[in-house]
């Protein structure tokens, strides 16, 4: 596994521990010589993850929309910065350049983006790991629905287990790399 795509903010939310989230996961990165692709924003969460793992000398990806660009948001210090013209355009390559998919806190964006990737792996598109740091509790409620979905016979557990949900970063990375496909195209 060489590159993780990270679906995260662009602000960084009131709790301190989701810029520590990206302290940690940084950090692993860099030891693990992976590569981050995210949304090429220089603000929020994404700007800190870009920043901190830019800080230690990994190489950076950034896919970000033209209109979005203009704004001034692009992050102009990545390793590559892929303009697109299209939100649909930048998941799709995203998904193309990563081996992974995680989740950190965010709004409704990360939330479309993570399970946008996630269905893609249940309906046999791709078989790479989607998973969600649960910085304190941060998923908590979207774990709970998925188990309703599961209980009222919309979502098979087999399924809800392919999206790993853990609040440590080491932990949750471990499993990530130790991902296995499932045997069937749909799971």
């Amino acid at each position: 596994m060489k590159r993780i795509a990270v679906f995260c903010g662009s602000n960084t939310g009131i709790d301190p521990d989701y810029i520590l989230a990206c302290d940690t996961l940084s950090a692993w990165m860099l030891k693990h010589d992976m590569e981050l692709v995210y949304g090429g924003g220089q603000v929020g969460l994404m700007g800190a993850i870009a920043d901190r793992v830019l800080k230690g000398g990994g190489k950076v990806i950034g896919v970000i929309p033209e209109k979005l660009a203009k704004k001034e948001i692009a992050h102009q210090g990545l390793t590559e910065l892929i303009v697109v013209n299209t939100m649909h355009e930048r998941k799709a390559k995203m998904a193309e350049l990563a081996d992974a998919f995680l989740a950190l806190p965010g709004g409704i964006g990360t939330l479309e983006e993570i399970t946008e990737v996630f269905t893609w792996a249940l309906l046999g598109y791709h078989h790479k790991p989607c998973a969600l740091l649960n910085t304190n509790g941060f998923y908590d409620p979207l774990n709970g629905f998925l188990n309703t979905m599961v209980a009222q016979g919309f979502l098979k557990q087999a399924s809800k287990d392919y999206l790993l949900i853990g609040p440590e970063v080491g932990k949750l990375m471990d499993s990530i790399l130790q991902h296995k496909a499932p045997a069937t195209q749909k799971i």
